[in-house]
């Protein structure tokens, strides 16, 4: 080869190290984004529809309520005796996402409440586009997301809100086919435990990426969030809610609609 292809050889070669180094040092802009797993309840609703903190004494209730908080990894290890004392007497804690997430600190935050005398459940944060509803059923079972009828076990619930990693807000589905995922989801959790998966969403959420086309008010217990002074409208179809998401400050806060003999026979099943 001629000295002077060598040397042009030499120096593309030169270029293309220099250029992967750079990649390495200053990723490009595509890669960048939200961390997986760090989506939790309610994330993604309060970035699209606003968290303004409310008085919990202003709020408005058509009846006896019992106080609870849903945590996940961004709370680590949680202080359950505390929040016991402020009387809190159900939680529900994040324990998968799609089907690669487990939460690391899912041990300490459902044994621990559980533990301080509280009834708890846990939750798995739906991803969609990712894989079918009856895998990530599967994968929430097989890594914490069982019941079992103790009276002190809810049923799993199911989190269906705005994409935390992508533009689209309903992952790409049409209804038809978010309903199908859902009730996919829903159909294999039965399957697996016996009972029905609470469903968490917004009424804004729901609306729009189901198109009002599901029914799943006779199967499915709702868990509305609705950072305001009252629950507001339900997703569709829905008459009654059973969980209110009405806060999240200092953290994640919920009200069970009825007393603690109602929660208690929701677990119980």
């Amino acid at each position: 080869m001629p000295a002077r292809s060598q040397r042009l050889l030499s120096r593309t070669t030169a270029s293309a190290l220099v250029l992967a180094c750079l990649a390495v040092v200053h990723p490009p802009a595509t890669a960048t984004g939200p961390p997986e797993g760090s989506a939790y309840a309610g994330s993604e609703i309060a970035k699209h529809e606003g968290s303004a903190p409310v008085d919990p004494a202003e709020l408005r209730l058509d009846g006896p309520t019992v106080p609870g908080i849903d945590v996940s990894s961004h709370q680590g290890d949680v202080d359950w005796p505390h929040w016991w004392g402020q009387g809190v007497r159900f939680a529900y804690v994040k324990a998968t996402e799609g089907t690669g997430y487990r939460n690391p600190n899912y041990g300490q935050q459902y044994h621990g409440s559980r533990q301080v005398g509280m009834v708890r459940g846990a939750y798995h944060f739906a991803l969609p586009d990712r894989s079918d509803g009856a895998a990530q059923a599967n994968y929430f079972v097989d890594n914490g997301g069982g019941w079992t009828a103790d009276a002190a076990t809810l049923p799993g619930a199911l989190d269906v809100e705005y994409n935390p990693y992508g533009d689209d807000k309903c992952y790409g589905l049409a209804p038809e086919a978010m309903v199908a995922w859902i009730s996919q989801f829903s159909d294999t959790y039965l399957a697996r435990t016996g009972r029905r998966p609470v469903i968490y969403t917004s009424t804004l959420w729901w609306d729009q990426c189901t198109g009002r086309v599901g029914d799943f008010t006779a199967t499915n217990p709702v868990w509305v969030a609705r950072y305001a002074d009252s629950v507001g409208p339900l997703p569709h179809r829905w008459s009654v809610h059973s969980i209110w998401q009405h806060s999240s400050t200092p953290i994640d806060q919920n009200l069970f609609n009825g007393t603690m003999d109602d929660l208690v026979a929701l677990a119980r099943g």
